[in-house]
């Protein structure tokens, strides 16, 4: 086992266990999960709480610890089911990040990467790695998922995302993105069968006219995709299924959950990401000053480039005006983050949300020149529009929707040196020792504990 590992697991289990001493009881969505893994535990399937959105696989996976290994299902052993999906995280984000990176993954299964082990860090994961949530759970199935499709296993990777989807339903979309990004890589780094190509150039040399081509290319290279997509078949007629059986995608509360088109969702993504990962984006060669002078080159080194800058402000601009939601939610919860950052910023003067619209286009391009290095455009293009359809239709500004699509964004990022990486986790290590200290230590009276 190395040793950043086993210092991480260490933390996680103090932190656990800290954490036990002091929340003692259900908090905020615990109490709809916590009653319902213990209805599960005693064998009664029939009761189930409207309130809950998600579907049962949390519960499962508690009860069939407690089956084999013996688990109780009181607060402090349900917690620790979410806790040992944590403590995989760095193991299961070693494969990730191999698979990216193209380099084979340590001979011991103990001794996962030091950049595993600080992603697995990154604050929305390692926060609700300690609570009963299914945020922890679902991302590493996801992970997963994506491995065994990038090794061409794709029957496990359809049984592998049928379990992402008892996490969260919604995981249906980033198994779709497994698949599809197994077939660039494959397509990408095999000769074609039959004089078939598909044009995909280098992200960081392509044009516009380059993915017309691309999009005229794909046709004729779809028939040798068939045979693998066989077993992502089965799962999408399960899942269809599924939403006919309960007249849409969200399983309970249905009425605070109603499928909107809240295009802004991608722009808070982009912000969101950038104020994270802001240490990986200043460690790549050449640095921080060639980033800056290059997002300023894409946006403004030409006529035609200003003229794309404001037509794209502009329908951003629109879309904010009329695809903006303040769910009751975020207007009323004053014990998340985002209820402060929404008062405290984007409310402060009406004029706001439109002035972040250029920050969002300069960090989209520092994000693209950064995972573009090493990829073509499709595969750099891909995740957006993954995310785009994963986070669109929720109405709730949510860091936890976040999850997925940030740690598969950062997982791209490939050439990132040891003082960024070690920056990186100084950065996590802040953020997670200041939001735990809160939400353990200062409690407010008549608020509550505040949290992600």
């Amino acid at each position: 086992m190395s040793v950043s590992y086993l210092v991480y697991c260490g933390l996680c289990i103090s932190v656990l266990k800290e954490l036990n001493q002091i929340v003692d009881e259900p908090y905020m969505d615990e109490p709809f999960h916590i009653p319902q893994a213990q209805a599960y535990c005693q064998g009664d399937f029939q009761t189930w709480d409207p309130k809950i959105t998600t579907p049962p696989g949390l519960y499962l996976m508690s009860l069939a610890l407690k089956s084999v290994f013996l688990f109780k299902c009181n607060v402090p052993m349900l917690r620790l089911t979410v806790t040992m999906t944590l403590l995989a995280l760095p193991i299961a984000l070693t494969r990730l990040l191999c698979i990216y990176q193209r380099v084979r993954p340590p001979t011991s299964f103990l001794s996962p990467t030091v950049e595993s082990v600080v992603l697995s860090m990154f604050p929305i994961a390692w926060f609700f790695g300690f609570l009963y949530y299914t945020e922890v759970p679902s991302v590493l199935c996801v992970i997963l998922t994506f491995v065994a499709a990038s090794n061409e296993q794709h029957w496990l990777a359809a049984l592998l995302g049928f379990i992402s989807c008892t996490f969260r339903q919604t995981n249906i979309i980033w198994v779709m993105y497994s698949f599809a990004y197994s077939v660039l890589a494959e397509m990408r780094f095999r000769r074609p069968e039959g004089g078939a190509k598909l044009h995909d150039p280098s992200a960081l040399e392509a044009h516009f006219g380059d993915l017309l081509l691309t999009l005229r290319s794909v046709p004729q290279v779809f028939a040798g995709v068939l045979r693998s997509f066989v077993p992502y078949t089965l799962l999408l007629t399960v899942c269809a299924s599924f939403v006919m059986w309960n007249g849409g995608i969200v399983l309970g509360d249905k009425s605070n959950h109603l499928p909107s088109v809240h295009i802004p969702q991608i722009y808070y993504f982009v912000g969101f990401a950038t104020a994270m990962g802001w240490p990986v984006l200043v460690s790549g060669n050449p640095g921080p000053l060639s980033l800056l002078n290059e997002v300023k080159n894409r946006m403004f080194g030409s006529k035609s480039r200003w003229l794309v800058t404001l037509f794209t402000a502009s329908v951003m601009a629109v879309t904010v005006f009329n695809f903006t939601i303040q769910h009751p939610f975020l207007l009323s919860d004053n014990r998340h983050y985002v209820f402060y950052v929404w008062r405290r910023v984007f409310l402060v003067h009406p004029v706001v949300p439109y002035m972040l619209i250029p920050a969002y286009m300069a960090c989209a391009w520092a994000w693209f020149l950064r995972v573009g290095k090493d990829q073509t455009l499709l595969q750099s293009v891909i995740l957006p529009i993954f995310t785009l359809v994963t986070l669109m239709p929720t109405p709730l500004l949510e860091p936890r929707y976040f999850l997925i699509p940030y740690i598969l964004l950062r997982a791209q990022v490939t050439d990132t040196p040891s003082w960024g990486t070690i920056l990186e986790g100084v950065w996590y290590v802040i953020i997670n020792g200041a939001t735990m200290a809160t939400f353990l230590y200062l409690p407010r009276e008549g608020v509550g504990r505040f949290m992600w």
